[in-house]
């Protein structure tokens, strides 16, 4: 075999490793298919950040405009692929998917790989499938109303048995805007004619029991972020009895909790 022959067998090996390396990072590298209705990766069960607004009572412009902002911080927290959910409370006392958004973050065009996809039509994609809903359903998640129930630990359990949020999905995370003032069947924190507010509520234990008799222990594992909303009058026990009582019965339930104000 001639040294010519020799150099062409060489050059063809260099270009069909070059043509292989091509072809296993485009296998690799290849965007995922997503599902058209929630833009989530097909296959996979991403991670999901709920946000909760408590609606059963009111508050303020000011207040309003806050709590816009900190959806729009969590949106801003999200990776590829993790899903997004808006909740409320409701006049009625019940959890309402708001605008039914519920949405996996597909990718803005800073977050792909330009290799592969057009980041301006990523954008573009981005805005109009996942950006711009989010804006729309603000518009109504933000509208103070008010109710005579607030049944909040039993609204959470509630989600914490949707098949998007049980306990198969991993990094479960809610934000929960609420004044925290529960009332509902187990118990509620009103009727101080009744006594201190340690005297007029049951046990941790006895509501943690009784969520998990009816919910299951589904709660376990999550993480819960409270964004304390004030109220006049309440402001005491807010920061004090009522928030201690309530880190309480998170731990019973197996959650992990923290707080900020509003």
């Amino acid at each position: 075999m001639s040294g010519r022959d020799l150099l062409g067998i060489f050059n063809l090996l260099i270009i069909g490793g070059i043509l292989a390396g091509i072809s296993y990072m485009g296998f690799v590298l290849k965007p995922a298919d997503y599902d058209s209705q929630t833009l989530c990766m097909v296959g996979e069960i991403p991670p999901h950040r709920v946000v909760v607004i408590d609606k059963t009572d009111l508050y303020s412009p000011r207040q309003a405009e806050t709590i816009s902002d900190l959806i729009l911080a969590e949106r801003g927290l999200l990776s590829v692929g993790e899903r997004l959910s808006l909740y409320e409370l409701n006049a009625s006392g019940q959890l309402r998917n708001t605008n039914r958004f519920s949405l996996c973050n597909p990718g803005a065009g800073a977050q792909v790989n330009p290799l592969y996809r057009n980041p301006d039509r990523v954008q573009a994609r981005y805005e109009a499938l996942f950006s711009d809903p989010l804006d729309r359903a603000l518009a109504d998640l933000v509208t103070p109303k008010d109710a005579p129930n607030s049944p909040i630990i039993e609204a959470l359990a509630r989600l914490t048995q949707d098949p998007s949020f049980d306990r198969t999905v991993p990094s479960r995370r809610i934000v929960l805007v609420s004044d925290m003032l529960q009332n509902s069947d187990i118990f509620t924190v009103y009727g101080r004619g009744r006594g201190s507010f340690s005297q007029r509520v049951p046990s941790a234990r006895t509501v943690a029991n009784a969520i998990r008799e009816t919910y299951g222990d589904n709660m376990r594992g999550v993480s819960i972020r409270i964004r304390l909303i004030p109220r006049n009058s309440w402001e005491t026990e807010q920061r004090g009895a009522l928030r201690r009582y309530w880190s309480e019965v998170f731990d019973q339930l197996g959650v992990s909790v923290s707080w900020a104000d509003i």
